[in-house]
């Protein structure tokens, strides 16, 4: 403590995330900024027709949208979204909001065969053939994971499938899914070794995809071997995580991720668009601790969280379309607000998310987005469920890892309930057996079996101790 000049993000590592957040969250409360008005979207205006913003592709010169929906958290009829739920697709639902999106000059829609159990493509399939062909772009995936679908004849078929599921003759954006887990194996196995990449290019070459491109997750290597190769394969586009956390904090957080400062400014040295994906980082920058939010609703009382990132994912000039995956109304109508027409943000909107993207990263939570690639566990765990309860807990400033806090006893009784409401005990931390399993499927590169280890040890170290 003899640096005076210590750094908030140094202090918040130093005296524990939780006592900061708190005393935060206390300030704020007395600035008046409840946490019901943070993601109000009652307050909403209705969205202009006719001012979509539009990126130029400059391989085709088409005009890309530039808010993309992203077809992986569609409505059920039970209410939530086909990613969480097992429940049937609600199809008017996805129908009512392709509709409105393509109104409103959306154009781009990304699916994958692996999207909400496996039944995204038909969806959206349905949706976009009641329009005309050349009224939207359409993108998916050979999202051939499982070893299994490796041989080319399995990867053909899952190929040749999305055509049928998406009523379509032609592909206008193809990607290779997920480059990068499981590193320059992973490659090898499901398209180099077995010539998918080859017959993908053919392809193109025969008009039936008119955009080759892939999405990186994981080992930075394998970004940089296949834009190693673009002399060769000439890449139309790729898809990267980019958000004003990632930008100079993925690898920080994780230092297995790459931060999106360089996989951006890689493109750009070879003019590939970027399709830009996780705007949100799996909705952790629609949901920040409550004094930070307070920070971002007194410079923009009228604007959504959400909205500070779309804008900042849509500034860059070469960003063709940004995704997003809407299950509600409501998240579509905010998104088209911040697109109809953007405001890209200033150099000082700029310093400003960076400085929020600091306080974020000075919390040291676990980097999930929730997405779902590791399950099913095949020991039962729930591995988001845990990583997002302890997360919360992590931002709110109620994790008891303080035990001198007057409220450590209290904190950790709550703790202890909270847990097993949330998620059965047979699928906790505690049943994880240290497989590794999931963590090739991991998009942030989570040691996830360590962070299983050391939150079961924390709960345990929580139970011995007794519940005051």
């Amino acid at each position: 403590m003899e640096n005076k000049d210590i750094s908030r993000r140094n202090f918040l590592k130093v005296m524990g995330a939780g006592a900061v957040s708190t005393a935060a969250l206390s300030a704020c409360r007395r600035a008046g900024i409840a946490p019901e008005v943070v993601n109000d979207y009652s307050a909403l205006d209705e969205p202009p027709v006719g001012q979509m913003t539009y990126r130029r592709n400059p391989k085709t010169g088409e005009q890309v949208s530039l808010l993309g929906y992203g077809m992986m958290r569609l409505p059920v009829k039970g209410g939530g979204s086909a990613r969480e739920s097992k429940e049937v697709i609600d199809q008017e639902q996805v129908n009512r909001l392709v509709d409105y999106a393509i109104e409103h000059g959306v154009n781009y829609f990304d699916t994958s065969p692996t999207y909400c159990q496996g039944n995204s493509e038909t969806a959206t399939g349905i949706a976009l053939h009641r329009h005309p062909r050349n009224s939207y772009y359409v993108a998916t995936k050979l999202s051939n994971f499982a070893p299994a679908t490796w041989p080319r004849e399995e990867s053909m078929k899952m190929y040749r499938n999305s055509f049928h599921q998406l009523q379509v003759e032609y592909i206008d954006y193809y990607l290779l899914h997920g480059i990068g887990m499981g590193g320059m194996d992973n490659l090898r196995g499901r398209y180099l070794d077995n010539g998918m990449l080859d017959f993908l290019v053919a392809e193109r070459e025969a008009g039936r995809i008119r955009n080759l491109g892939f999405s990186y997750h994981g080992d930075v290597n394998v970004f940089n071997y296949l834009l190693s190769q673009h002399d060769k394969y000439h890449w139309d586009f790729v898809q990267i995580e980019l958000n004003y956390l990632d930008w100079d904090y993925a690898n920080e957080i994780n230092d297995r991720n790459t931060d999106a400062r360089y996989l951006y400014g890689e493109l750009q040295k070879l003019g590939i668009p970027s399709v830009i994906m996780e705007p949100l980082l799996g909705g952790r920058l629609a949901n920040l601790p409550q004094y930070l939010a307070a920070e971002l609703k007194r410079r923009e009382p009228q604007k959504t969280l959400a909205s500070w990132a779309f804008r900042y994912a849509g500034t860059p000039e070469g960003v063709l379309t940004v995704l997003s995956g809407m299950t509600y109304m409501e998240h579509l109508k905010d998104n088209l607000l911040s697109y109809c027409p953007l405001q890209p943000v200033s150099s000082d909107e700029e310093n400003f998310l960076y400085h929020i993207a600091e306080e974020i990263a000075g919390m040291e939570t676990i980097p999930c987005n929730d997405c779902k690639y590791c399950m099913p566990c095949p020991y039962g765990v729930n591995i988001p469920a845990i990583f997002v309860h302890y997360n919360k807990c992590k931002n709110e400033g109620t994790l008891p890892t303080n035990p001198y806090n007057a409220d450590y006893a209290r904190l950790r009784r709550q703790y202890l309930i909270d847990i097993d409401r949330t998620i059965p005990s047979l699928r906790q931390a505690s049943h994880c057996i240290g497989c590794h399993q999931c963590e090739e499927h991991c998009p942030a590169n989570i040691r996830i079996s360590y962070e299983m280890d050391r939150i079961d040890k924390f709960i345990d170290n929580l139970k011995r101790n007794g519940i005051a």
